[in-house]
């Protein structure tokens, strides 16, 4: 039990830094388009690569990690991701600035398929609660990015952006280190005790299912979290001001109130079936992404903000799936895939609001393709197997 505080904290760190160095590009993308003075579709194509690798690297990660150790993995998603960030921030050119983000993308894939599941590890009960309240730090660090970006650059420069952030995490990763050769944190091993265990044409039935879904409400995620910053740069209609500053704050409120939503998403997976939890966080999508296609103003935020809650409420719904659904000794590679899945969707998203903008200059068409995603996601997790609850008991112990 000894290390199971400083795994809470660090697992939580991680979620928050991770989601902010991923997400930060597109508010900093703003000011570069003046600085640099090239088109924004052009430089948004610069991460590209970056967010191939998020999803890419996602799985050899996972077995690195169980080669390795999480521990060991976390200090080396920590210092890489914290580098590049600093790297990107020294960046004179687009090449530069490509790699140096392609690097972060590469660094930033050890978290989840690493992180979550040491803390899953080291979990004793509630553990809808427990991934809620992490992924409330995965939501503040998609906030902090608009928040961070916008008020460093308006502050400084756009390097700041950059540098800052990488500093932290940088040191993060330091202090994580030194727990690790002091013997103050390590791995766990979670043992579970399931009931109303699945078929094996059960399991197989909705793993297959939740691939399809999870890639699905990736691409809704990613891409909305690319657009929102130009998106509120182009219809905030007056709300803010013309500095990036005030976009950053819209996207640092949509963001926030969805950290929050994980919390109930959680506790409605602790105590309800799984399967009505996980359909009704996708129902309440549809029309919100069909609304945020053309609405400006108050309502765009709104509505916004109603959207990306219902995306991230249904993550511990989600995870708890893909545990029932899948053999407990490939937990840690299928993590891997989930989470290959859901940020491989990213350089398609890139691509799409690239294309979306370059040909049409706004981003109507991009959310009704994704409200047509959700449909289809809501269609395919509607056949999932039903479900008697499960109750699941974990017993850390320390490696």
């Amino acid at each position: 039990m000894k290390s199971l505080r400083p795994v809470v904290v660090f697992a939580s760190l991680g979620h928050f830094y991770i989601h902010l160095c991923t997400a930060f590009y597109f508010v900093i993308v703003l000011a570069l388009e003046q600085v640099w003075q090239l088109p924004y579709h052009e430089l948004i194509q610069l991460w590209t690569i970056g967010s191939l690798l998020v999803g890419a690297a996602a799985v050899p990660a996972g077995m690195l990690s169980d080669r390795f150790g999480a521990t060991k993995m976390m200090v080396v998603f920590f210092l890489g991701m914290g580098a590049c960030s600093i790297a990107a921030g020294l960046s004179n050119s687009s090449t530069t600035m490509m790699l140096s983000l392609a690097g972060l993308g590469l660094f930033a894939a050890v978290y989840h398929p690493v992180g979550i599941p040491w803390l899953l590890r080291s979990v004793r009960q509630d553990v809808g609660k427990v991934l809620g309240f992490n992924g409330i730090f995965g939501s503040l660090g998609a906030a902090g990015a608009g928040l961070s970006g916008g008020l460093l650059i308006d502050l400084i420069d756009w390097r700041a952006a950059f540098i800052i952030p990488g500093t932290i995490c940088l040191v993060t990763g330091l202090a994580l280190l030194v727990f690790v050769i002091k013997g103050s944190v390590a791995d766990g091993v979670r043992v579970f005790e399931r009931s109303g265990e699945p078929s094996r044409e059960e399991m197989k039935r909705g793993f297959l299912i939740l691939l399809l879904t999870m890639f699905l409400a990736g691409m809704v995620y990613q891409t909305t979290q690319i657009s929102l910053p130009k998106v509120f740069d182009q219809r905030h209609g007056g709300l803010v001001g013309s500095g990036v500053l005030g976009v950053g704050l819209l996207v640092a409120g949509v963001y926030t109130a969805a950290g929050v939503m994980q919390i109930v998403g959680g506790y409605l997976a602790d105590r309800f079936p799984l399967k009505p939890v996980y359909l009704g966080a996708m129902l309440v999508q549809i029309p919100m992404l069909f609304l945020a296609a053309s609405l400006t103003g108050v309502p765009l935020v709104l509505i916004a903000t109603v959207m990306v809650m219902a995306n991230v409420g249904a993550l511990p719904a989600e995870n708890l799936l893909l545990l029932r659904y899948t053999p407990q000794h490939r937990h840690g590679l299928v993590f891997g895939l989930k989470f290959a899945l859901a940020f491989g969707a990213a350089p398609v998203s890139v691509l799409l609001v690239s294309r979306v903008s370059e040909r049409t200059g706004g981003s109507y068409w991009a959310f009704v393709i994704l409200a047509m995603f959700a449909l289809l996601a809501f269609t395919a997790a509607a056949m999932l197997p039903g479900e008697r609850r499960d109750a699941a008991v974990a017993s850390p112990t320390s490696t």
